[in-house]
């Protein structure tokens, strides 16, 4: 079975369309979307064009779709954001219809996928337990060993920190897909993994990003320009985004950790 991992498309519709007519030729059997979807300039076409898929497709939740829901139904108080990501949260809610907030609404937080003739695959958008999780390549290995002590599964594809890489702890082989729409990478274009039998690749599918930010800047999302100046037509680099987040999160975890 191959299998299409895509996530964090943060609504940059151009990239998912590119990255979509790569797998007219690639022909998975089963495409994952990781979470992250709507959270960008352009949700409900990025949601659009997902439904209209034939191959089937399983989606998981991750934190920026959870966080739209709990906007829209009053609740981003208890959320804690700065006022320009509240801003992006409740733009993108009063864009989604009642159908699609239904859609979302029910969507799991991890996937597993069975395979008759090879390793279960987990799918989950950030760690196993929970969907906000940061761990990148800089993790120490006890904070990895407490976000997966009770993952069963040998494979783990997540996604969240939008840096394609492996890691490895014991016997479990942890793969980060990347970020379709909002990458930290050493070039532009939407990144992504393809899982066949026992072995991935982690892919990059090229687009015009030079149309895709003209596209994106035209919207009325609240940083259309900024997000076609700072995630389509440049982009962080692995080695920056890995610094910062884990920076970030080691703000954030607990004093055990």
């Amino acid at each position: 079975m191959r299998v299409a991992a895509l996530y964090d498309i943060h609504g940059n519709a151009p990239a998912l369309h590119a990255t979509l007519a790569e797998l007219e030729v690639v022909k998975p059997d089963l495409i994952i979307i990781g979470g992250d979807t709507i959270s960008g300039p352009m949700p409900v076409q990025t949601l659009e064009m997902l439904f209209q898929l034939d191959t089937p497709v399983q989606f998981i939740r991750g934190n920026g779709d959870r966080e739209v829901l709990l906007t829209f139904d009053g609740e981003a108080q208890a959320l804690k954001m700065s006022d320009s990501v509240r801003e992006i949260t409740s733009w993108v809610a009063e864009q989604l219809s009642r159908s699609n907030r239904d859609f979302l609404s029910q969507l799991p937080l991890t996937y597993t996928l069975t395979r008759e003739n090879y390793e279960d695959v987990l799918f989950c958008h950030a760690i196993p337990t929970n969907d906000e999780a940061i761990f990148t390549p800089l993790t120490p290995d006890a904070v990895m060993a407490a976000y997966f002590e009770r993952t069963l599964q040998r494979i783990v594809i997540c996604g969240h920190t939008h840096i394609q890489f492996e890691r490895r702890l014991g016997d479990i082989r942890i793969l980060n897909a990347g970020s379709v729409g909002m990458p930290f990478a050493n070039k532009p274009g939407a990144y992504w993994l393809l899982l066949d039998g026992d072995s991935y690749e982690h892919r990059f599918t090229p687009y015009d990003v030079e149309a895709a930010a003209k596209q994106i800047a035209s919207t009325n999302y609240p940083q259309a320009q900024k997000f076609a100046e700072e995630n389509v037509r440049e982009i962080p680099t692995a080695q920056e985004a890995m610094e910062f987040l884990e920076a970030l999160a080691q703000k954030n975890r607990p004093s055990a950790y």
